[in-house]
Order: C-alpha cells, then structure tokens, then sequence
C-alpha cells in the first residue's frame, strides 16, 4: 500500500494536534510533547514538527509511506521540494533515532 505523506511545520502543537486530530476524526498515532505529533491512516500519512527554520503551516516535505519500501530515500523535486519513501518501520526508526525516549512501534495504518 502506498499512502500520502504531508509534513508541516507549527509552532503550537497542542493546538495542531487538536485540530488534525479533529480534521481527521482519529488521535495521532503518536505525539512527542512540545515536538512532534503523527496520524497514519489509509488516507494520509501526517506529521506535524515544532521547527524554528520553518515558518508556521510551511511544508516540510511530501513523500510516501510504502509498504514495499526496501529502504528509507529521499530527493528533490523539480520545484525543490524534498520527497520521502519509507515504510512504517523505517519511519518508526526515524522517530525513535530523534526522541529516543518516544518508543515508537507503528500499528497498522487506519
């Protein structure tokens, strides 16, 4: 399976994650406090980061989470805009390796 997956930045999570989570009508699949917070659902995959060199709302980066991704890659489009694949796993390592303390297992999306 093959899902979207949209990145932004904020610089009020609380209030994001409230908001995503009423949007989407499901919680996050994980929220590090005052950082970074996840929804995957068979829709979209969505992750929203406290990040100083973004303005608030600002793309971080597209991409996909793929169930047949081999590894984790990124690249840069025509427009410049950085492109992600992974699979849960592999975006699940990506969160522990930044908050180690978050122990962070994926559940199947949806």
């Amino acid at each position: 399976m093959k899902v979207i997956h949209l990145a932004i930045a904020t610089n009020e999570i609380e209030k994001s994650v409230k908001d995503y989570t009423e949007r989407l009508g499901v919680e996050p699949s994980i929220v590090v406090p005052d950082e970074y917070a996840l929804w995957r659902t068979e829709q979209i995959n969505l992750s929203i980061r406290q990040d100083a060199s973004c303005n608030p709302g600002e793309l971080r980066h597209l991409g996909f989470e793929d169930s047949n991704a081999k590894a984790f890659t990124a690249s840069k489009d025509v427009n410049g805009i950085l492109w992600e694949s992974f699979n849960a796993e592999q975006q699940a390592e990506e969160i522990n390796k930044f908050w180690p303390n978050a122990n962070y297992q994926p559940s199947k999306a949806g």
